[in-house]
């Protein structure tokens, strides 16, 4: 039985579960790692000792070993080092969470086992810039853009897009306020606010000209097997900007979509650039049946698509991406095996 290291945190939703229990059904096993727990309740040791090397997880008197894991996927690492600040003084924290971060990822990193995605390549996915640019060059359109933290050259964008410019963050930026976390979503910058923009000299922004919108197509896809589909976020004017708004309210108003096969076919050359096996990509669909690419999530959520086809598709797929049974982007770490058991 093969084992499947599951990266991810304690307050992470039902994908983990569904996808755990198709690992199983394919005679494989999952092992779920919450990051938010470790160190203060896990603990990872790997040891390289008469010219092997293993590596041992412990969670409340049970160890299992990871060197003999077949596949490893990186879903999520938030909050990593959790409740840390309640039992270390304050000037130790920085220092040790530095040296949490490196372990974790240092381990990630090395082990000798297929990967949804390397850590690694994920990070390399913040770049929007690098994504737009990519897909630029595999002939895909994107929106005239700009990021800058210069008052002067985000005003000359916006004169110069009188049809309309968006802002957004580049990061899952959110402010928190009175203990409640504020998600910074999509906005519309208006003429009357370049009068207040100075500020940006202090957080650069990415500004996009404003596109009409047919319809947002969210298109998930893990391996070579691609999951689009399509929301009319227009009907609800909280919406019409950034659907997530209204993400709720929309659900179950997904509809499955047909992508053009050439549009397929750039998709999935973008995922062999980046070598992943998973993304969620965002694209706008105008009036003019023009297909504008936005973005490709290395991490973005998937679940809500899944329930809308029977069976879980896409938790499917990726248990089969995992245990080898379903196509897979691959590139070997190390030529020869030096894991033991």
């Amino acid at each position: 039985m093969g084992k499947v290291l599951i990266i991810t945190h304690s307050q992470d939703n039902e994908c983990i579960d569904i996808v755990s229990g198709k690992i199983r059904e394919h005679g494989g096993e999952p092992i779920r790692f919450n990051v938010d727990e470790y160190p203060l309740k896990y603990s990872l040791s790997s040891c390289f000792e008469n010219g092997e090397w293993k590596i041992y997880l412990d969670y409340e008197g049970t160890r299992v070993t990871l060197h003999d894991c077949v596949a490893l996927w990186y879903r999520r690492s938030m909050n990593l080092g959790g409740n840390l600040s309640e039992v270390l003084e304050r000037e130790y924290l920085s220092s040790t969470y530095g040296e949490i971060r490196s372990t974790l990822f240092g381990f990630l990193e090395s082990l000798p086992c297929f990967q949804i995605g390397k850590y690694s390549k994920y990070r390399r996915l913040d770049s929007k810039e690098e994504q737009m640019r990519v897909a630029d060059f595999l002939g895909m359109k994107v929106p005239e853009s700009c990021i800058t933290n210069s008052p002067l050259e985000a005003k000359r964008f916006v004169k110069d897009h009188p049809n309309g410019v968006i802002t957004k963050m580049q990061s899952s930026f959110a402010i928190e306020r009175n203990g409640v976390e504020n998600v910074v979503f999509t906005n519309l910058i208006k003429e009357e606010d370049l009068d207040e923009i100075e500020t940006l000299q202090y957080c650069p922004m990415q500004f996009q000209e404003k596109l009409e919108k047919k319809v947002e197509l969210r298109i998930t896809i893990v391996g070579d097997e691609v999951y689009a589909f399509e929301i009319d976020s227009q009907r609800l004017d909280n919406a019409k900007l950034d659907w997530r708004r209204e993400g709720v309210e929309l659900l179950q108003e997904w509809k499955p979509y047909e992508l053009p096969s050439d549009l397929k076919e750039k998709l999935l050359q973008l995922m062999d650039m980046y070598d992943v096996n998973y993304g969620a990509i965002d694209i706008i669909v105008t009036p003019d049946d023009e297909y504008y690419f936005l973005e490709i999530n290395s991490a973005g959520e998937f679940f809500w698509l899944d329930r809308l086809m029977e069976g879980n598709p896409i938790s499917e797929q990726i248990a089969k991406v995992l245990l080898g049974k379903a196509n897979r982007r691959y590139t070997p770490v190390f030529e020869r095996n030096t894991m033991t058991v």
